[in-house]
């Protein structure tokens, strides 16, 4: 028998411990997008979402100088705005409900084309409240616009 070897049952105890400290949060741009040039928003209300998600990316908009209304979703070519926002926020039961997972994209509202879009993933015992996970994919798209407008950018 090789002593070098962990054996299996230990190692499968430190992956069941380790597994719930997973955590990401990104932020990924269309290459033509210009967000900069972005000045409204229309927040599509998700008709499942009971806790307000949608008006929490609203006020976090308008938290970034823009204009933003929420609402349910509109035909198109109805909306009064540069840009759509949509989301998906999945939630999960650990003694407690939690938001696990939050991905937000910001839509061309003449066409619905995805301009960006931002995600927030965190497991039980890295946990955030939604209006940090919101703040947090909010303001890693946001950031990446910025960063995407600045002369010398590819």
């Amino acid at each position: 028998m090789n002593r070098n070897l962990i054996p299996v049952p230990l190692l499968l105890i430190a992956l069941l411990c380790t597994s719930g400290c997973s955590n990401r949060a990104t932020a990924t741009l269309e290459p033509s997008a210009n967000l900069i040039a972005i000045k409204s928003y229309y927040v599509v209300h998700q008709p499942k979402d009971t806790h307000g998600i949608h008006n929490l990316i609203r006020d976090r908009v308008v938290k970034e100088g823009f204009n933003a209304s929420a609402g349910p979703e509109l035909p198109q070519a109805t909306h009064k705005a540069d840009s759509v926002i949509t989301y998906i926020d999945r939630w999960m039961w650990d003694i407690t409900l939690y938001l696990l997972e939050l991905t937000v994209t910001l839509r061309d509202a003449n066409n619905n084309f995805p301009l960006a879009v931002g995600n927030s993933f965190h497991t039980s015992l890295t946990r955030k409240s939604p209006e940090e996970m919101v703040e947090e994919v909010m303001t890693n798209i946001f950031n990446a616009a910025k960063e995407a407008a600045k002369p010398g950018t590819p």
